[in-house]
């Protein structure tokens, strides 16, 4: 049953109706699955899990990583439904869900973890070393993520909960804090899981070690892109959003204002440069684009805005900040397929198993539940009592586009009024050349908030990538790095790389230059063949179309070749998506997919096919493309399928082997791409 919000108000939520009440009830909703599943007060959050196979506890694991696993999803599952059920009990004392007093519950449940001996003990960090033999010294372990959620939870329901303990108890969970708070940790966001578990013992009177805190925050100072990202390991992904820009910010009211003001001014200023644009990363409906890793934690993607408020000089547009919280929140929860047994699928939507990844397990995806921590701010806050507005998307023209580019975590998104959606087109990728899953979440040239990437439909076609076959060897190539240009006169610039590895100099690595711009349904490309090696064959995908009865259509105008797809997502939203090749394609075609496309259980791929063949001969450099999509099924017009006059080259042959190539519009407009230059400005 999906949720169906009782209290709407529409005069102080034009967008969505949703008011606090609201939230208040959507996690009831989504606490009553959860706890449907438990049946004794004293059994801990284990969910039932629809997919076995990748996420944790591996069936065919040793035993010693068997009781590790048994231990971590336990307090998995504890922490993070917590972020659910830890306003709500600040908020209503005392709510009850199927039959379970909520505080009795997590009052029970968090002092039992961190008892040692307890039969639902999760293991304190020395405890772990203990049992894996003490093998890896460094190590660290998944109850130090959760440890942080823990601390978050008690701060939010501290009258409630951590105040009714006794001395006794409150030292209990303060020393088995401390040894994950002073122990390893992993040399990215997890930081700040320590950061927060040493605040939160600090403010409550605990002795911390302060040498280790600041080494800490240090670290995560230093780890800053700019335009309010931080780096996370190679890649930039919503993990800046909700780990280092919510855990910062209360770090901030916890400890750091008061005890390492520089770091926290920084922490601050840094918070107020992603809002200045991350409403613009959502769409016209509020919707969160499915990028990156652990996409199951879904709305959690909002949870910025909220922590944005906690700083003294906060810069979140309360109005914008809640209309987009409550967007995604009904992005998810409004869909037939978002749970299973009650509890989020290990999905974007449904169960979606080629996004899942080993870290995971059934309980993982409660971290969504840190959108709910917008609920600690009180009735009469902005948050709550603004009115919703739309941001951008309110001040946009018909086919207007907004772009931003933020060269930092190198970020391209663009928000089209003509359809609603934003568009995201990254850089700066680094994945191994083997890692599929990482390409599908960072390799695609264009992320869209209506249409979820879709993983391999086939060996040779991919959507939004490019494919590139060896016709001598036979085997197939995908890129799995992804270079930045940036931006220049309105044409972003990257370089892709097919099985780039460090030990090959690049001039012996297949690759494309790519140079592509928003158009007002969509993006057009003009990418550039960077070969040594030929003869080869080459194919582009578009969106992944989900097809639950799709009419499909062929077009052709003067060397423009189109398919046309009309249809149906999931939940009936009408959907129209069109692919056009130009110069540098032989051919376009799609194909039908099963089980690839995370709205819907078949899809339809349309791409581009191209082939060369001489190794040193001059043929066709340029490969120009479009994809454009809709959310209705209202006919595009044959302009904006078939948008280009004329395409002109420097060099005689008309290949594009060097110089500007220019792209005359019938609309009378014009693009001029040069990819010359590029060597000296690539960067990752």
């Amino acid at each position: 049953m999906i949720f169906q919000p009782k209290s709407l108000d529409f005069q102080l939520s034009p967008y969505t109706g949703l008011t606090r009440e609201s939230w208040i009830e959507a996690g009831e909703y989504l606490l009553t699955g959860i706890f449907q599943n438990i049946k004794s007060i004293h059994d801990p959050v284990i969910m039932p899990r629809k997919e076995t196979k990748v996420t944790y506890p591996h069936q065919n694991a040793e035993e010693i990583q068997k009781e590790l696993e048994r231990k971590a999803e336990i307090f998995e599952g504890l922490a993070r439904s917590f972020f659910i059920a830890a306003p709500l009990i600040h908020t209503k004392q005392e709510i009850s869900i199927c039959n379970f007093k909520l505080r009795d519950y997590y009052k029970e449940h968090v002092l039992r973890a961190c008892t040692k001996g307890d039969s639902n003990s999760v293991g304190n960090y020395d405890e772990l070393q203990e049992l894996t033999g003490n093998k890896e010294p460094d190590r660290a372990f998944q109850q130090t993520v959760e440890t942080c959620a823990l601390v978050v939870c008690l701060w939010n329901c501290k009258e409630e909960i951590w105040d009714t303990y006794t001395r006794e108890e409150k030292d209990t969970i303060a020393d088995f804090l401390s040894n994950y708070a002073h122990a390893n940790t992993v040399p990215q966001n997890w930081r700040l899981f320590n950061m927060l578990d040493m605040a939160f013992l600090a403010k409550e009177g605990y002795p911390i070690d302060e040498d280790i805190m600041r080494e800490h925050a240090q670290a995560i100072l230093n780890y800053y892109a700019g335009d309010g990202w931080y780096r996370d390991g190679h890649s930039f992904d919503y993990y800046s959003c909700w780990a280092f820009n919510v855990y910062a910010p209360i770090w901030n009211v916890w400890y750091g204002y008061e005890k390492e003001p520089y770091i926290a001014k920084k922490f601050e200023e840094y918070s107020n440069e992603l809002i200045k644009t991350y409403g613009d990363f959502f769409d016209q409906d509020g919707f969160t684009t499915m990028w990156g890793r652990s996409n199951i934690y879904r709305n959690a993607a909002t949870s910025p805005f909220d922590a944005n408020m906690l700083l003294k000089e906060s810069k979140a547009n309360p109005g914008l900040s809640r209309r987009i919280a409550s967007g995604s929140l009904l992005q998810f929860l409004t869909r037939e397929d978002f749970l299973f047994q009650g509890v989020p699928t290990l999905g974007f939507y449904g169960q979606f198993t080629p996004l899942v990844q080993g870290y995971s397990c059934a309980e993982s995806p409660f971290w969504l539940g840190k959108a709910f921590l917008c609920l600690h701010l009180p009735a009469e806050h902005p948050f709550w009592t603004a009115q919703e507005n739309n941001g951008t998307w309110d001040k946009l023209e018909e086919k207007q586009i907004k772009e931003t580019v933020l060269n930092g975590p190198a970020l391209c998104f663009t928000n089209h009024k003509a359809n609603g959606e934003t568009i995201l087109r990254t850089g700066k990728v680094v994945k191994n050349c083997n890692d599929e899953h990482g390409m599908w979440n960072y390799s695609k040239l264009s992320y869209n908030s209506k249409y979820p990437w879709e993983s391999a439909p086939s060996t040779d076609v991919e959507s939004q990538q490019y494919v590139l076959k060896d016709l001598t060897s036979g085997n197939y190539e995908k890129c799995n790095v992804t270079f930045w240009s940036g931006m220049k006169e309105g044409i972003l610039y990257r370089r892709q790389f097919f099985n780039y590895e460090l030990w090959k100099e690049s001039h012996w690595i297949q690759a494309l230059n790519l140079a592509d711009f928003p158009v007002p349904h969509g993006i057009l490309r003009v990418d550039k063949l960077r070969l040594y090696r030929r003869p080869v064959s080459l194919t582009f995908g578009a969106y992944g179309f989900p097809d639950n009865g799709t009419e499909i259509s062929r077009l052709e105008k003067g060397n423009g070749k189109a398919i046309l797809l009309k249809g149906h997502d999931f939940t009936g939203r009408e959907k129209q998506l069109a692919m056009t090749i130009y110069e540098g394609w032989d051919e376009i075609n799609f194909l039908r997919s099963k089980e690839t496309n995370p709205d819907s259980e078949n899809s339809i791929v349309v791409y581009g096919k191209l082939t060369r063949r001489k190794q040193y001969g001059y043929e066709p450099y340029i490969m120009i493309s479009q994809v454009i999509t809709k959310e209705s099924l209202e006919d595009f017009t044959e302009e904006e399928i078939f948008p280009i006059d004329s395409v002109t080259y420097t060099d005689k042959e008309k290949c594009g082997g060097y110089g500007p190539v220019e792209i005359a519009f019938i609309d009378g407009s014009k693009k001029a791409i040069s990819f010359e230059g590029m060597e000296g400005n690539l960067y990752i």
